[in-house]
């Protein structure tokens, strides 16, 4: 998922925040919000949504492999999550024979679900705020290193009190910029299994085409199982492992929506920066982001040529490709929504009246030098930010920009050893190398990694480049394929049988005068590298910020907060609610979509908009079962207000009885600058319908048996 929100001036959250803005902490529901979601249609309590010591409404979330959200949906422990959540683990779990990433799966029992490597799921157990107990060890005559060093030592202990000898995975999180700061109890169940996802046709239809656009036509959604051990607790994979019997699960409402239905989302919105000043904005818009397209945009045309050509290829970049496109569009979408409404003029003009206050008497000392401290660091590091992002698009295009320096630390450990060391650790190394190896197509990643250090080596002009890229640059005119081509011949790391051999034979001189090796660790060290300068201009920048953020909220002491998204478990709700009308959209009212658009958007063998031919004829003759909505139309997609970004991809829609409606996963182009500002009037979420979601498991798949397992309400 994807989206945003910041300040329209300097002041404005002295004045209540809209419904539909801000992502909330839910312990604080009770005392910022509730009074205005009963309003709006709510009709749980506070302990409903969140409790420690009963079951309530986050005990049916979790955190889906680190990235996204998930909503358990049964109790037998079914979780339901985006298809581009998953999917990665359906390209992993699929072959050239059975592509379940093209063609669908369906388990048709517990036995014949699939475990895919390294799934996991995480539960939210509870939270509490340890803000003074932090700040209560710091002050301001300290530097920012002897801060950071201060509060990570009683980061550790908070984490270690709460942990429960290792039964539980504590974080403790930085909130307002460092001014605030609260732990998280979670709990992380590792044995997850494939039960089901639709064909790539229905769960990616639109492909990049439709990414962010709506009107949107796309069943993104597949399943999981959660499995645990005999007394319900986290286990490594086992077929002895049941399914897990949840604390609370979601019933499924089969009723439909309508405009004006009050809707809340629960998930883990990944990274917002509401907070951002404007020369932060300015920075994105004219040297990061525009950097980071030209980057991607040249590593997927790359990648693309191959993929097009070897259904294997496809299968093995296939969650590579998709996660660079997603992120391609979503930045290009940010420069130009954030330039179209003029978001970081708008920014300066508020700092603007936030310097006058701060440099009024008594605020001077603390708070003068704030802004001035923010604009120079901005100006210092422009060029840098597009040097950075350019290597950036390099690190996530190419696998051997990074896969040398990564597989020599283990390698440097190997030589080390004594031989009895090494035949312990043999079997190991070369179990890993094998499941690294298989996947990668060596004349894509050759293409990819020559023209990324072209783009790299030419368009960073106004910050140096890694030093023997620029030595070969000069040497080759700046081409790089003789050198990226000589290279993958004489290097140990281009191929199993070349590291097999090497480990027969470990020589780390081999290594590191390997030539990928040190093209690798030149990539990896420009990026980490920081001269004393820069580290100076960070800290000053750090403590400017958080000073900014706590001046902010010191002017304004009665206005109703929330902090920044950082994937830790929010709250947000508003209506469903139709966007101005549209041409392009069949349905009555644009607030949703119907079968009718998706298949008029159907185009016969295209890799974004074919469809299959067993949902057409449904179509025509009208088969939609009990999920027709009352109208008699099949509903796909709708929209909400509800303000999410990154992470909430698979989040929960719900009605005010808490049971689910729709599950979100995506925004409009529109409102793409939400990340820094919230429009109040284009901001929406693009959600799955669930009675689509309930079709194509029952109608379509035949997979009864799996909404059998679900409650569902009329």
């Amino acid at each position: 998922m994807k989206k945003l929100i910041l300040f329209v001036t300097m002041f404005v959250m002295v004045l209540p925040v809209k419904a539909d803005e801000g992502m909330w902490f839910l312990m604080h529901i009770e005392r910022l919000n509730y009074r205005d979601m009963q309003k709006m249609g709510l009709q749980l309590t506070p302990e409903e949504i969140y409790s420690i010591n009963n079951h309530s409404l986050k005990d049916a979330i979790v955190q889906f492999n680190g990235g996204c959200t998930a909503e358990i949906i049964s109790k037998e422990g079914l979780v339901l999550t985006n298809h581009h959540c998953g999917y990665d683990k359906i390209a992993e779990l699929s072959t050239p024979e059975a592509n379940y990433l093209k063609n669908g799966f369906w388990a048709a029992s517990r036995k014949d679900e699939l475990k895919p490597k390294d799934l996991y799921v995480r539960f939210f157990v509870r939270m509490d705020d340890v803000s003074q107990r932090i700040l209560g060890k710091v002050n301001d005559q300290m530097t920012e290193e002897e801060r950071e060093k201060i509060i990570n030592q009683e980061i550790a202990k908070i984490e270690q009190e709460n942990n429960e000898g290792g039964k539980y995975t504590v974080s403790v999180r930085s909130f307002y910029e460092g001014n605030e700061y609260y732990y998280f109890v979670y709990q992380d169940y590792k044995d997850v299994r494939l039960v089901g996802t639709p064909p790539e046709s229905i769960g990616k239809f639109g492909g990049d085409t439709d990414n962010w656009e709506w009107p949107r036509h796309t069943g993104d959604f597949s399943m999981f199982r959660i499995y645990a051990d005999e007394n319900g607790e986290p286990a490594e994979y086992s077929p002895n492992n049941v399914p897990l019997n949840p604390k609370h699960y979601l019933p499924v409402s089969t009723a439909g929506v309508q405009e004006g239905d009050f809707a809340m989302i629960l998930g883990y919105p990944g990274r917002t920066n509401r907070w951002m000043p404007s020369g932060g904005i300015e920075q994105n818009v004219k040297y990061a982001y525009p950097a980071w397209v030209e980057a991607s945009k040249l590593g997927m045309d790359k990648m693309k040529v191959h993929m097009d050509k070897s259904d294997k290829v496809r299968l093995d970049y296939a969650s590579q490709y998709a996660q660079v496109a997603n992120y391609w569009k979503n930045r290009q979408g940010m420069i130009d929504a954030l330039t179209k409404h003029g978001t970081a003029a708008t920014k300066a003009k508020a700092e603007k009246k936030f310097n006058k206050w701060a440099n009024k008497k008594n605020n001077k000392e603390k708070y003068g030098d704030v802004i001035a401290t923010i604009n120079n660091y901005y100006a210092k590091t422009n060029e840098k930010a597009r040097h950075d992002n350019y290597l950036i698009g390099l690190l996530r295009t190419s696998t051997f920009a990074v896969l040398p320096y990564q597989l020599a630390r283990s390698l440097e450990h190997y030589a080390n050893s004594n031989e009895n060391g090494r035949s312990a650790m043999r079997p190991q190394y070369e179990a890993g190398i094998e499941e690294t190896y298989k996947t990668l197509y060596l004349p894509l990643e050759k293409d990819v990694l020559a023209a990324q250090l072209h783009l790299y080596a030419t368009k960073s002009e106004g910050y140096p480049i890694a030093e023997y890229i620029k030595e070969i640059g000069e040497a080759n005119n700046y081409d790089y394929t003789a050198f990226v081509n000589k290279a993958f011949e004489e290097s140990i790391f281009t191929s199993e049988e070349r590291l097999n051999a090497w480990l027969e034979n470990p020589d780390m001189e081999a290594v590191n005068n390997d030539p990928l090796y040190k093209l690798s660790s030149a990539i990896l060290d420009k990026y980490r590298a920081q001269t004393d300068e820069q580290k100076q201009l960070e800290d000053d920048f750090s403590r400017a910020f958080r000073l900014l953020v706590q001046g902010m909220r010191e002017a304004n002491p009665d206005a109703k907060y929330y902090p920044d998204a950082n994937s830790t478990l929010r709250l947000t709700y508003g209506k469903v609610r139709a966007l101005p009308e549209d041409k392009r959209n069949d349905a009555e009212v644009n607030y949703y979509t119907t079968m009718k658009g998706e298949v008029a958007k159907y185009k016969p063998n295209d890799h974004e908009f074919d469809l299959p031919g067993k949902l057409l004829k449904m179509y025509k003759d009208k088969d939609f079962g009990r999920y027709a909505d009352k109208n008699g139309y099949m509903p796909v997609n709708f929209l909400t207000d509800n303000d999410i970004t990154g992470g909430n991809s698979g989040s929960p829609v719900l009605n005010g009885k808490g049971e689910l409606i729709g599950l979100a996963f995506d925004g409009n182009i529109e409102a793409m600058a939400g990340d820094v500002i919230f429009d109040k009037d284009l901001q929406r979420t693009i959600n799955v319908d669930i009675r689509y979601v309930l079709w194509i498991i029952d109608k379509f798949s035949g997979a009864k048996h799996i909404v059998d397992e679900m409650t569902l309400v009329d």
